[in-house]
């Protein structure tokens, strides 16, 4: 398996670890960690399948005119041959996987969030260690594949016919949340009027600026909370406060950002999901 590696900018480090390479069965995992944005800039694989994944933070994936925050206990799939962007915030860690065979449950998803399981995520980051017994390669790539589910969040393949300005905005807030930028400095970066950028946020993505921004904020939340205190999280997605943050929180997932890390670190997976489909995309 060969894969170039399309990047907007150098990583610290890229590591790669390989099993069965060359065989339709075999796997390949790349480990990206960034200092900077990490950015996968506009790219196709015509031989292999891939997965982008990140343990400790959001990605921000494009396909067609689609844009996917992909959050916790998500990942980021990808057909051969089909072209895509993802990008990554500062200081983390991107897995990509490459595969030969797709995993049938995810057969005619060219690319979308699908949902990792506990136990698959656990066996990427087993797999990319050099002490790794390659015995095993076989068996946790097969687990791997059988943990992924389309079903979290089916790829939006609609073409919204909008002027595109709707998604430059949506990607760059993809990479950073916490960006403050308002609607109407937007639009004046993009020589736009406000109108035309509210109409395009309406017809790319079905609801408002400050609707798809606010989704956007407390789904990377869900991430953050898994490591950071409920004040960092808010300053980070761009929350003047932790009450504005706690106060939107409970509005879309009726229970307060210190409850969800709760269930979060007790290994609540269920619960953690549960609050994962009720973000607004």
């Amino acid at each position: 398996m060969t894969v170039a590696a399309p990047l907007a900018a150098d990583p610290v480090s890229c590591e790669e670890f390989g099993y069965g390479l060359g065989r339709p069965d075999g796997i390949l995992v790349l480990r990206y960690r960034s200092a900077a944005r990490l950015a996968f800039g506009e790219n196709r694989q015509d031989f292999l399948h891939q997965l982008y994944w990140s343990p400790d933070g959001v990605l921000s994936a494009r396909h067609d005119r689609g844009v996917n925050p992909i959050g916790p206990g998500e990942a980021f799939w990808v057909q051969r041959a089909v072209t895509h962007e993802v990008h990554a915030a500062d200081r983390q860690t991107v897995y990509r996987i490459c595969l030969r065979e797709a995993p049938a449950a995810l057969d005619g998803l060219r690319a979308g969030a699908v949902r990792i399981d506990v136990e698959a995520a656990d066996l990427v980051l087993a797999i990319a260690d050099r002490e790794y017994d390659e015995r095993g390669a076989p068996e946790a790539r097969r687990r791997i594949m059988a943990g992924l589910d389309p079903r979290s969040h089916p790829a939006d393949d609609r073409q919204a016919g909008g002027s595109g300005v709707a998604v430059t905005v949506a990607m760059a807030l993809g990479n950073d949340p916490g960006d403050p930028t308002r609607l109407d400095e937007w639009a004046e970066r993009l020589h736009v009027s406000v109108k035309t950028l509210q109409r395009d946020f309406a017809r790319e993505f079905g609801m408002s600026y400050s609707q798809w921004r606010t989704g956007l904020r407390l789904r990377a939340s869900l991430t953050l909370l898994r490591t950071r205190p409920v004040g960092e999280v808010a300053r980070r997605i761009g929350y003047a406060s932790p009450s504005a943050f706690i106060s939107a929180f409970v509005r879309e997932y009726g229970c307060t950002p210190g409850r969800a890390a709760a269930m979060i670190h007790a290994g609540d997976d269920d619960a953690a999901s549960l609050l994962l489909s009720r973000s607004p995309r």
